[in-house]
């Protein structure tokens, strides 16, 4: 016997939640939004302390609220996006509950419907959202644990560089929180080794526009599917200073230490792939490809943006470039710290409905699942590349929303029988 009875449980209330909670405010549909800490968390505490947005404040919103004291063109501190979405739910007065953890959701049994079991009690719901995001538990290799003698941390919990271990840095994974995280303790003054695998690396700004804007005209952020051989490469981006162009070459002048792909630990240290020069040379692909891209749309359009031919050009290569390493030596080379910047796994063994697969993923459709009710929301590419955008998640959000709406509206349109 529930405690409670409501149309539709939302859990998590990030970007996600919250998103679906105004379109489900909207359409008039009860529902409750529960958070297990606070509103948006993962901004606050799940982040680095200097990290910024890495869109501009007019793309990274939604679009019914900007962001209070910053200009289009600025990135946003992470502190006042999480403040963004705690005044966004006051605004338009969510049903937002926070310190209300979900232990476990179940098919109500013979009926339709769900059983919602919380920290403070039974909800039976029609529907329920799972908006807690791809991001559950921060991933480190088993095999960096035969190296115990240095620090291990995951990127989700570096804040800075104080607090890291005396000596240098090794930052495995060369993302976009990867590359910033290595730029920032390199330029505190330490020796920082990075490990770099497959990316993109778009312009931050070419011919007077952001890299956002240019994806949003040329309609990249609309594709459905990732491009063939693309499926595991990470984006290389940064809104840091004012937002820049991550280029490899760059960091290697300015004294980080390149290497391929951390491929294994030994009882010497770690060894590495050697695919550095490939990574390099595709990311760089990518980067040209956009320029030529972009090129080709101001001539289609006659738009008068300045030329801007100083973007393709080419720094020299530093040492590490032109002979990679293949191995290093930690204790030799002093590294105190590893920082693992590889992503996250999901957990959703909480959730005792059969719509995951064997991969840990949801089996869904646009965020609709298999599973009649039940709904995921903020997922990579759920509906496009957009997706994980906070603009994107927001359209996510609307289409399961007016999917809710659909079959209130069957339900309200049922023929009285004789």
């Amino acid at each position: 016997m529930s405690d409670h009875k409501v149309d539709t449980v939302v859990i998590g209330a990030g970007q996600a939640g919250i998103a679906i909670s105004q379109h489900l405010t909207e359409k008039g549909i009860s529902h409750r939004v529960l958070e297990k800490n606070r509103i948006a968390e993962a901004w606050r505490t799940g982040r680095w302390d200097s990290l910024v947005a890495n869109g501009p404040a007019w793309h990274d919103r939604f679009p019914d609220r900007d962001f209070a004291g910053y200009t289009a063109n600025q990135f946003v501190a992470k502190e006042d996006v999480a403040n963004y979405f705690e005044e966004y739910v006051t605004q338009f007065q969510l049903p937002v509950e926070c310190g209300v953890e979900v232990t476990r959701v179940t098919k109500k049994d013979r009926q339709s419907g769900f059983i919602v079991e919380t920290s403070t009690g039974l909800i039976d719901a029609n529907n329920v959202v799972v908006a807690t995001g791809p991001f559950h538990h921060p991933v480190i290799p088993s095999f960096a644990t035969s190296f115990s003698a240095i620090q291990h941390i995951h990127s989700a919990q570096y804040y800075n560089p104080q607090q890291l271990a005396p000596g240098a840095v090794l930052v495995v994974g060369a993302g976009s929180s990867g590359v910033q995280i290595a730029d920032e303790i390199q330029r505190s003054g330490r020796q920082v080794y990075l490990s770099v695998g497959p990316h993109d690396r778009p312009p931050r700004r070419y011919r007077g526009q952001d890299f956002c804007w240019w994806l949003g005209v040329l309609g990249l952020w609309d594709a459905t599917e990732h491009a063939p051989g693309k499926s595991h490469v990470t984006i290389a981006v940064s809104g840091a200073r004012g937002g820049e162009t991550i280029d490899f070459r760059r960091l290697a002048q300015q004294g980080i230490i390149l290497t391929g792909m951390t491929e294994a630990f030994n009882e010497k240290g770690v060894t590495f792939k050697a695919d550095l020069l490939d990574n390099i040379k595709n990311g760089d692909e990518s980067y040209l490809a956009l320029l030529d891209a972009a090129d080709a749309w101001v001539e289609r359009n006659g738009a008068d943006f300045p030329e801007e031919p100083s973007a393709r050009e080419r720094v020299e290569d530093a040492e590490c470039l032109q002979s990679p390493l293949t191995s290093l030596d930690l204790v030799a080379a002093g590294v105190g710290t590893i920082i693992w910047a590889t992503g996250y796994t999901t957990d959703y063994r909480w959730l005792e409905v059969d719509v995951i697969d064997e991969q840990g993923k949801p089996r869904q459709q646009r965020g609709v699942s298999c599973e009649r009710g039940l709904y995921f929301l903020g997922l990579p590419w759920q509906s496009r590349r957009g997706s994980s955008f906070i603009w994107g998640v927001w359209h996510d959000a609307k289409y399961i929303a007016d999917q809710i709406a659909i079959q209130h509206n069957y339900l309200s349109h049922i023929t009285p029988t004789a």
